[in-house]
């Protein structure tokens, strides 16, 4: 016959440890039903506060783009999610009303307890979650400067039977067979500045690995200053401080940053000849990664 174990478990046991654990979880799991309806108005405040919040850093977001600027990916990710919870939460507290009607024995249970429950722990996440993008929301930064693309789109007509088989020889010119300097001759109103701005707009449309694509009206009135300003505009160097150095200074300035970049200088209107070294522009040689475009009206310039 065999030996027979048993195992005594002590009520004291039960009582000291496993009862409180579970009294702990009810209480727990019973506060979504005993807090929703205070949970419900912090929600409610809460969500305004973070509408609030959201609508400042749109508010210098704005600022920003109307600056050129590009708002950061986390403020828009942020902003997305801001909306999104609004939306739920919004939700939540329009049916609150129904459910609260439902509490009783002053709001410690239900009449129907287990809707009551799953209604209170979404209050209770959905308010976790509106806390959370409250602490997130808080930008020093919210947009950054657009990189420049190498050309400014100018306005131009459609490009003209006649121009089309000129605009695609003077490309292959330009990037296919790279050469220095190019002239566009001929008297005034053939289409020069027409083809030499489609050459420009070009650059918008076009992988290339210029660095800048700089358009110098010259005029007849030459005067360096000016080109200078206008090449120092593109590059990034033309201030009010930098406006008032000595041309020999600018040409330094210039000098010293498109010597280490690759780009084209466009030249319209021209009508004499400029000296380029006077204003600071590296000159292409063999194997060069620059290239000066122009217009003129003799074949003098």
């Amino acid at each position: 016959m065999g030996n027979v174990f048993g195992v005594q478990i002590p009520w004291s046991n039960i009582f000291s440890n496993i009862f409180p654990r579970c009294l702990d979880w009810i209480l727990n799991e019973a506060k979504y039903i005993s807090q929703l309806e205070d949970n419900l108005d912090d929600l409610q405040t809460k969500l305004e506060q973070l509408i609030e919040a959201k609508d400042d850093v749109m508010n210098r977001v704005e600022i920003a783009e109307r600056q050129q600027m590009s708002r950061l990916n986390q403020v828009q990710g942020w902003v997305s999610r801001v909306e999104t919870v609004k939306a739920e939460a919004d939700q939540l507290i329009r049916v609150g009303s129904q459910e609260i009607e439902r509490l009783c024995l002053w709001g410690y249970c239900s009449k129907n307890c287990k809707s009551s429950y799953d209604f209170g722990k979404k209050v209770t996440k959905k308010l976790q979650l509106v806390e959370t993008l409250m602490g997130e929301g808080i930008f020093e930064v919210v947009a950054e400067k657009v990189p420049e693309t190498a050309a400014t789109e100018r306005p131009t007509e459609p490009t003209v039977i006649g121009l089309q088989s000129q605009l695609e020889q003077v490309w292959r010119c330009l990037v296919e067979e790279p050469a220095g300097i190019v002239g566009l001759y001929g008297m005034g109103g053939v289409g020069k500045t027409t083809l030499l701005t489609h050459i420009n707009n070009k650059f918008l449309e076009s992988t290339t690995n210029f660095n800048y694509v700089i358009w110098v009206v010259v005029s007849k009135d030459l005067r360096l200053e000016n080109i200078q300003e206008t090449i120092g505009e593109k590059i990034g160097l033309l201030n009010d401080t930098w406006k008032n150095r000595r041309i020999e200074q600018k040409a330094l300035d210039i000098f010293r940053i498109l010597k280490e970049q690759k780009f084209v200088l466009l030249l319209d209107d021209l009508w004499q000849r400029v000296d380029l070294v006077k204003v600071g522009v590296p000159l292409p040689g063999p194997q060069s990664s620059r290239s000066l475009w122009f217009d003129g009206s003799s074949q003098e310039v």
